[in-house]
């Protein structure tokens, strides 16, 4: 079992740690102060263009390892 980690702001830096961080086993929740951003994220959509991110968002949403909160 990986660690609980939380990441502030999901910026590209902190959404591509987040989603590797999950994918990696650990449980993560990204936390922004965007509202729409993260209603965005929670819906599957991905807003930064990095080859394979939305893949790994993806899966770590499907797993519930990776979870984005206000």
């Amino acid at each position: 079992m990986g660690s609980k980690i939380a990441v502030i702001g999901t910026g590209y830096v902190g959404l591509t740690t987040g989603a590797c961080l999950a994918h990696m086993g650990h449980d993560v929740v990204c936390a922004d102060i965007d509202e729409k951003k993260v209603a965005a994220l929670n819906n599957g959509e991905v807003p930064i263009l990095e080859d394979g991110l939305d893949n790994l968002v993806r899966e770590g949403r499907r797993s519930g390892r990776l979870r984005f909160i206000v």
